[in-house]
């Protein structure tokens, strides 16, 4: 293994296609604003570096990188790259991990907008992300421990899962498709709409117009909090425990709740016949 320690670089391409080497307490940075340090690097291990300059890990390979940080000035630092693991890593730059596969994030900080766009299978755990547009389009995934904050979070994304999370991101989960969120926080408005095959267990929903216009919506033991104007047009399965502000038009399914403070039919524009179920007295919408 080529070993590369204790230096400050500049220049562009500083170690193109680096290959079976270890990378430590190097410092990417100065006036020559060189992109692309490790571009087309192969089985490279980075440990303890800072960057400051674009584009540093493009088409890698097999790489791990711990206790760096990466900041502002790091412009989409991870683009179609495949097989990498981040650890104990602060990134701030826009646009963090795009086209990528098979990668994770372990105890990273993470503030980066139009984060981790048309992946294929992203771990992130014990992870705190910044980002609006988090994993737009990405497919595959397990999610844990996260603590997410931003906008618009999650859409079309497919094959995930969530757990043990506090996502506060509105307009989260839009046109996803088999994705199942476990014990967690979901806070923002308009959570999941347009959703197929979403499933959320025991987790709590927090605002405005919920899950609506979803296909194979599924609620296991949820409980929700200012969730008014529920599940419009949804196709739905739900074990809903506490009060619901207020359902409207469910197309079709069951919906179990120990209270609700207005049940909505009106003004739909579809056969709604789901049936509803509240202190086990049914009504059908």
């Amino acid at each position: 293994m080529e070993l590369i320690q204790h230096r400050t670089m500049d220049e562009e391409r500083a170690l193109y296609h680096l290959t079976d080497g270890v990378v430590e307490h190097c410092t990417f940075a100065g006036p020559a604003d060189g992109e692309s340090a490790l571009k087309e690097a192969r089985n490279v291990t980075v440990r303890h570096c800072a960057f400051s300059l674009r584009y540093p890990f493009w088409h890698t390979e097999g790489f791990t990188v711990e206790h760096c940080t990466l900041d502002e000035g790091v412009r989409a630092s991870l683009w179609y790259s495949a097989d990498g693991t981040i650890r104990h890593t602060t990134v701030s730059g826009v646009k963090c991990l795009r086209e990528c596969r098979n990668i994770s994030f372990e105890h990273c900080t993470v503030v980066s907008e139009e984060f981790g766009w048309r992946c294929r299978n992203v771990d992130l755990s014990h992870t705190a992300v910044t980002s609006q547009y988090f994993l737009f389009e990405t497919k595959g995934g397990n999610i844990t421990d996260l603590t997410l904050k931003g906008k618009y979070s999650f859409q079309y994304t497919e094959d995930l899962t969530v757990s043990d999370s506090l996502l506060d991101t509105k307009d989260a989960f839009w046109h996803s498709k088999n994705v199942t969120v476990k014990n967690c926080t979901v806070k923002g408005e308009y959570l999941g709409w347009y959703s197929e095959g979403l499933t959320l267990i025991d987790c709590h929903i927090v605002g405005t117009q919920p899950l609506c216009y979803c296909k194979n919506l599924t609620l296991v033991d949820c409980t929700m909090e200012g969730t008014d104007l529920s599940f419009e047009y949804s196709s739905v399965n739900a074990t809903v425990k506490g009060h619901v502000d207020s359902i409207k038009n469910p197309a079709e399914g069951r919906i179990v709740v120990d209270s609700v403070g207005e049940i909505i039919r009106e003004q739909s524009v579809m056969e709604t016949n789901c049936e509803i179920v509240v202190n086990s007295q049914t009504e059908t919408v």
